[in-house]
């Protein structure tokens, strides 16, 4: 049985007559019957089993069956922390694969949101806990604990208090599921001796993903930097040169932006529209109060004149932007008539580049060292060609481009401006 593929292990489930209603049930909820090797805890002497794994792989099943496993091997007291409490509640406690979905129903644990814990039938006790308030951390004493997705924790509070509350039992452990980023901790955790690093692609749990799930993968993200980060779980360092870092990048994220006292919609655009061209780089971005520049949106795309000209006019109708930003040296006359002649009204500035794009880019990458340059989400293509921009790249940067060509217009003051 532990020889067939899950299809075939969910067939031999579902049929009558193979086996009984109690050796189906107990086979249903047996993690060593699904699991492949990879996924089962770690043998030998470890503290802290580590999973660096693409999207995808069954880090949350494995984080989930692993705790599980410490409930009804006796140990009475762990701890979940999540990023957020939605993300406790959300993945590691209600998903699809979180403790609820694993546990049997003779063995499954009362679960109370508004005390934040869940309590077994043999009177084991589970806490969950966030990284954004580690304070929660402070005095608690756990035997086991569960962390999920680590490397998008801000700072590392949250993991320092809870090593000094993992003290009881003999040998008390941490299990951790994370897409790897190369955070300080992350690569302290993957340095140590006690650590037991088990890692892992998204192909290799193809076999209970839908195809068109990792078609989708495969067109957008295969052989990316991105991809190699989400997909095949690389702990990509950042590159010798480049203007931007991830951590510069990443520490000035928000989710939302504040009240913006100026937008605007900055184009870099392909010289051809063939389907080789470059896409036509289209950024989305404004400064608030403090003269913080805010990333918005990454509109960039392949297509026509009309249609990226089209796209530009409906994101500065939609975000009430105060003007188009556009390249002259990239036929800025020819841009602002397409434009006007679908709306005559648009404020228009053309920028005329006297420098190089990487001594362009330079004040830019500036902001995001000072804090004051902040992505609104995420945008992996375009932090994907921020990461690697370097002096002497053969390709234009086309996103890059637009994003400079907005923060000059709206915050650097070394660019020769025409507005009309």
């Amino acid at each position: 049985m532990a020889l067939l593929t899950p299809a075939q292990k969910t067939r031999l489930l579902r049929s009558r007559g193979t086996l009984s209603d109690e050796a189906r049930s107990a086979f249903a909820y047996t993690w060593e019957f699904w699991a492949r090797p990879e996924q089962l805890p770690p043998a030998g002497n470890w503290r802290i089993w580590l999973i660096l794994a693409g999207r995808g792989w069954g880090k949350t099943r494995c984080l989930s069956e692993w705790v599980r496993a410490q409930i009804e091997a006796g140990h009475g007291r762990g701890g979940l922390i999540a990023r957020t409490s939605a993300d406790a509640r959300d993945v590691m406690v209600e998903g699809e694969s979180g403790l609820l979905a694993v546990c049997p129903p003779w063995n499954r644990p009362t679960y109370e949101p508004s005390k934040r814990r869940m309590t077994w039938p043999n009177g084991a006790l589970v806490t969950l806990y966030t990284a954004e308030e580690a304070d929660t951390l402070r005095g608690p004493q756990h035997s086991f604990l569960g962390c999920d997705e680590l490397a998008t924790w801000t700072g590392r509070d949250a993991w320092d208090q809870a090593q000094f509350g993992l003290r009881l039992g003999a040998n008390p452990r941490i299990a951790i599921g994370t897409t790897p980023r190369p955070t300080p901790l992350v690569k302290e955790l993957v340095a140590r001796p006690d650590v037991h690093v088990t890692k892992g692609s998204t192909w290799d749990n193809a076999a209970n993903l839908p195809s068109g799930f990792l078609q989708q993968l495969r067109d957008r993200y295969e052989g990316t930097r991105l991809g190699r980060q989400e997909i095949d779980a690389e702990i990509l360092l950042d590159v010798p040169g480049a203007l931007w870092s991830w951590q510069s990048i990443d520490s000035g994220r928000v989710k939302v932006a504040p009240e913006l006292k100026r937008i605007v919609v900055a184009i870099d655009p392909a010289v051809t529209s063939g389907e080789d061209s470059d896409e036509t780089g289209i950024i989305v971005a404004g400064v608030d109060r403090e003269d913080h520049f805010y990333v918005v949106q990454d509109a960039s795309m392949k297509g026509t004149p009309n249609e990226w000209a089209s796209r530009a006019i409906g994101l500065y109708r939609e975000y009430k932007a105060d003007r188009i930003v556009a390249e002259r040296n990239q036929g800025g006359d020819l841009i602002e008539s397409m434009l006007r002649s679908m709306d005559r009204n648009i404020a228009f500035a053309s920028v005329h580049a006297t420098r190089g794009k990487y001594v362009r880019a330079e004040p830019v990458s500036a902001l995001y060292e000072r804090g004051r340059a902040h992505h609104v989400g995420k945008f992996p293509q375009l932090e994907e060609q921020m990461l690697a921009f370097l002096p002497d790249m053969p390709k234009s940067p086309d996103r890059v481009d637009a994003l400079c060509w907005a923060a000059h217009q709206l915050i650097v003051r070394d660019v020769e401006l025409q507005i009309f």
